[in-house]
C-alpha cells in the first residue's frame, strides 16, 4: 500500500478527498451540504454540537479534520484496521464514506458467508483471514454496485449523480483505487 508521509491510510484518504471535492450543497443530496464528503449530520456529531452542523460549518472544514473524522469514523471505527489486503481496504473504507460504515461491514460480511449484523467481531476476521481477497474483494464491489443501481431505480432523483457514482465505481473495477 502506498503510504504518505509515513501513514498507511494517506493514500486511502487521499483518494476519498479526491473523488468527493470540496464543498456541495447539492438539492438532490440526501446528506445535505458536504465538505471533502463529510455530510453535516457527521460533523455535527463529531464536534459534539448536538445537531447537524449548518452548511456555513461544513463549509469551513478542513481536510485535516475530514481525515482524522474519516481516519476514526470510517476505518476505526468499522474495524477495518485489521484488514490487510490494501485493494479491499481502499474499497471498504471508500464504501464507508459513501454508503456508511455498518453497510460496507455488511457487505463485506455477506461476501464472506457469515451473518451481516455490521459488526466486525472475531468470527467475521477469522472468516477474512481464510478468505480468498481477490475473490472477496470482487464480491464486495458487485454488492456496491447493486446497491448503487438500486438507489437510482427506486429514487431517480439520485439519477443526478450516477456518472460520478460510476466514474468512482470504475476506478475500483481498473484497480486505479
Amino acid at each position: 500500500m502506498t503510504t504518505i508521509n509515513n501513514d498507511p491510510l494517506g493514500h486511502i484518504l487521499a483518494d476519498i478527498i479526491r473523488r468527493e471535492g470540496g464543498f456541495v450543497n447539492h438539492p438532490a443530496d440526501r446528506g445535505g451540504p458536504t465538505n471533502f464528503g463529510v455530510t453535516a449530520q457527521t460533523l455535527g456529531g463529531w464536534r459534539k454540537l448536538g445537531r447537524a452542523a449548518t452548511a456555513d460549518e461544513v463549509k469551513a472544514l478542513t481536510e485535516a479534520e475530514a481525515r482524522a473524522i474519516y481516519r476514526q469514523q470510517y476505518v476505526t471505527a468499522p474495524g477495518f484496521e485489521t484488514i490487510t489486503h490494501p485493494a479491499l481496504l481502499h474499497l471498504l473504507v471508500d464504501s464507508a464514506v459513501h454508503s456508511g460504515p455498518k453497510r460496507a461491514v455488511q457487505w463485506l460480511q455477506t461476501a464472506l458467508g457469515v451473518t451481516a449484523d455490521g459488526v466486525i467481531g472475531a468470527k467475521t476476521r477469522a472468516t477474512i483471514a481464510q478468505a480468498d481477497q481477490e475473490t472477496l474483494y470482487r464480491k464486495v464491489l458487485g454488492q456496491r454496485l447493486r446497491h448503487l443501481g438500486r438507489l437510482i431505480t427506486s429514487d431517480p432523483k439520485q439519477a443526478a449523480f450516477a456518472a460520478g457514482w460510476m466514474n468512482r465505481m470504475a476506478e475500483f473495477v481498473e484497480g486505479r483505487a
